[in-house]
């Protein structure tokens, strides 16, 4: 489905010129003191590294979308509220995020997810043939060091225990999740059977999707029906099915989506849709997960298709999942709206009219101007093309959604994480 491509990478520098920040005076230096100078500047550059590591993190992610009705079609786009519209980054206590950016004048609304959708005011309400419009989003994020809950089946709470109002919002038969199918139903019954502890069936549910679901990257997102039946998908195709099956199990859940930084990746480019959609990414890719409320942690992600982990407990899942990492920035939530509908439905309008759309996304990592650098580990897990398709999807169903108006400020929702 969209946004496939798990992906991570990170650069790290340590500094490599202590020594050179104490050369000798004029006049004559004791070996002794020489010596104790170096030792203290090496004790000190680590320690400065060490804080350096472990603390916060900011990113740049700077987005453009142009709209393109070709000359020689005879067909008028007529630019709506949905295609003016532009999802913002979530603020939460594992980012702070500003939009520091934007080449249109907005004011903010939440869509029915509760996300916070940028109203872009354009200068120009229809592109006729040989017309173009363009938009440019720019987003500072400030990543925080991310800790999950120990987790331990042992100590994992009932089903019992899950409050009230979260079973009442986030277990219905709503958006993607069709959680009255019989296949659907029967495979989650199954794998949860007399289970009470909501950790162990998460548990068991991960597990039975990473030994049956392939890794497969599609031009649009399918239902969890279709995934199950066709036995592969991508991470939104998973994270779907996934919280189709806890949802029937009375486990309350949703699929969350994110940018990933990763920067080895460098410029990469892809078209989709039939030649219609150019997606241009340097060093970011996209993502989706699902979050899940286990008792007594509250809401845990997890992911099915990016674990930086070699175990193979399902619980890594949840422990070492893309979002744990601090260049993995947190986007939209989808849990009420019909994600795979949605996309599907943009993928329709672009093609039925012969128009084009041309997106480029770019991270840049913003250095904290410490003395030392900021050093980061690298890694890099990438899973395939999916990923244009994710970043695609996402960023057209804001598009298709009805939103309630909310005043100018821009304030991003808090999500449990």
């Amino acid at each position: 489905m969209p946004f496939h491509i798990v992906g991570k990478k990170q650069l790290g520098r340590f500094m490599l010129e202590l020594s050179q920040r104490f050369r000798a005076r004029e006049g004559k230096v004791f070996a002794t003191s020489l010596i104790f100078l170096l030792l203290f500047s090496f004790a000190l550059a680590a320690g400065f590294v060490a804080r350096a590591d472990s603390g916060d993190r900011s990113y740049s992610i700077r987005s453009t979308i142009t709209f393109v009705n070709p000359s020689g079609g005879s067909r008028i786009w007529n630019l709506t509220e949905d295609d003016r519209a532009v999802g913002l980054f979530m603020n939460n206590t594992w980012q702070n995020v500003e939009l520091i950016g934007a080449n249109y004048p907005m004011e903010t609304q939440k869509d029915t997810d509760g996300n916070v959708i940028g109203d872009l005011k354009f200068d120009k309400q229809q592109l006729r043939p040989g017309e173009n419009i363009s938009y440019t989003t720019e987003h500072l994020v400030v990543s925080k060091p991310r800790i999950i809950p120990s987790i331990s089946e042992s100590e994992a709470g009932t089903l019992e225990s899950i409050p009230q109002d979260l079973r009442e919002n986030y277990t219905r038969a709503e958006g993607s999740w069709l959680i009255s199918d019989p296949q659907l139903v029967n495979l989650a019954r199954n794998l949860a059977r007399n289970e009470t502890k909501a950790l162990n069936i998460v548990k068991s549910l991960v597990g039975w999707i990473r030994s049956n679901i392939n890794y497969t990257a599609h031009e649009f997102p399918f239902y969890p029906n279709e995934t199950l039946n066709i036995r592969e998908g991508d991470c939104d195709d998973q994270a779907i099915l996934l919280v189709a099956l806890a949802r029937i199990v009375g486990i309350p859940s949703y699929m969350q989506v994110g940018a990933i930084y990763m920067p080895m990746n460098g410029l990469t480019e892809e078209n989709v849709w039939d030649g219609h959609v150019r997606v241009v990414q340097r060093s970011i890719g996209w993502h989706g997960w699902t979050m899940v409320f286990v008792p007594p942690w509250g809401w845990l992600p997890v992911d099915l298709t990016y674990v930086l982990s070699d175990s193979l407990d399902p619980l890594d899942a949840i422990r070492y999942g893309a979002v744990t990492q601090q260049n993995t920035i947190q986007y939209m939530n989808f849990s009420k709206v019909d994600y795979v509908a949605e996309s599907r439905e943009s993928r329709n309008f672009i093609l039925r009219n012969g128009f084009y759309l041309d997106m480029k996304d770019e991270m840049t990592k913003v250095e904290t101007g410490s003395l030392f650098g900021s050093p980061e580990n690298s890694i890099a897990v990438v899973f395939g093309v999916g990923t244009f398709m994710l970043v695609v999807s996402s960023l057209l169903i804001i598009r298709r959604r009805r939103r309630q108006p909310e005043n100018r400020k821009i304030e991003v929702p808090t999500p449990p994480v």
